[in-house]
Parts: C-alpha cells; sequence; structure tokens
C-alpha cells in the first residue's frame, strides 16, 4: 500500500509518502510545501492545492492519512491551520484517495507505543522504522512521515479484526 501522510500546516505542510508491503516500510519521498509569510493568505492556500496535486499526479498514492488537528492557545493560527487542513482534505477527494485522520496521540502510540512520547522519541522512531540515515530538519516532514507509519499500522492492526 501507498501512503501519503500530511502534516497539515499554512507555512510549512509536511508531506511523505512511503510504501507499506509486507510489514515493510519503504520512504518513496519527502518534503515540505512552503509558503511565505506576507503572501496573500488564499495564494498561500492555492500553493498548498497546486503542490499537492502534482505530489499525487506523481506517486499515486493508495490512501491518505493527516494528523488531526491540535489547538494550542493561539485561535487565529489555528483557524488558519484548520484550512489549510481542509485544502488538503478536498485534495484527497477529488483524487478520491481514501482519507484517514488521527491524533497526535494516535500517532505517538502508533510510532513509539506510548501516546505521550517525546518529539525526540517519535523522531528516533521513524528514523529507525523507515531505515533513514538522519531526521529531517524540519520537524513537519518527520511528523508527516509518523502519520504515515500510524496509518500503515492501524491498517494492519484492523486486517486482523
Amino acid at each position: 500500500m501507498r501512503i501519503l501522510g500530511i502534516d497539515p500546516g499554512f507555512a510549512i505542510t509536511g508531506y511523505s509518502v512511503i510504501d507499506y508491503i509486507g510489514n515493510k516500510f519503504k520512504l518513496i519521498t519527502s518534503g515540505a510545501i512552503e509558503t511565505k509569510a506576507g503572501t496573500p493568505f488564499p495564494e498561500r492556500l492555492a500553493k498548498i492545492y497546486d503542490d499537492l496535486n502534482v505530489i499525487i499526479d506523481e506517486y499515486k498514492p493508495e490512501a491518505l492519512s493527516i494528523e488531526e488537528l491540535f489547538f494550542n492557545n493561539n485561535i487565529k493560527t489555528g483557524i488558519n491551520v484548520a484550512q489549510a487542513r481542509g485544502i488538503v482534505v478536498l485534495v484527497g477527494y477529488q483524487h478520491s484517495i481514501p482519507t484517514y485522520e488521527y491524533t497526535p496521540l494516535q500517532v505517538k502510540q502508533a510510532v513509539v507505543g506510548y501516546g505521550r512520547a517525546e518529539k525526540k522519541q517519535v523522531q528516533k522512531m521513524v528514523q529507525s522504522i523507515l531505515k533513514v540515515d538522519k531526521v529531517p530538519k524540519l520537524d513537519d516532514i518527520t511528523d508527516s512521515m509518523a502519520v504515515a507509519i500510524c496509518h500503515a499500522h492501524s491498517c494492519r492492526f484492523a486486517e486482523r479484526l
């Protein structure tokens, strides 16, 4: 199964494409869609939309896995991230890709085995599971890898039921 993992954001949207076949993981690609501060917000959303379409057309994922929104204190930022997240969900829908949503707690549980794991623990496990030499500089990319791994583990568990 080919999974597109997304860590949504309006400044940085992390993405990763992984293959999960026979309980083995392979990282196909990962990166970030970055939009510049000061750019009109609709233009930022359009960039996310356009770039995700290119990624989906090139890598043809069978599932889209996205992290659910976690609100901190800044409501305005949360609303903007929610709008970017809506773009991701829309693009998945337009490509008829089943979309799955996971909370940060579920992602940490699936990757580390502990829902309250620290970011460093998640990074180390992502590095180990995907057999990458080093963790990406941007947390958003690592988080997208983790949410893709989470979906793979969730599918494996669901198959056993």
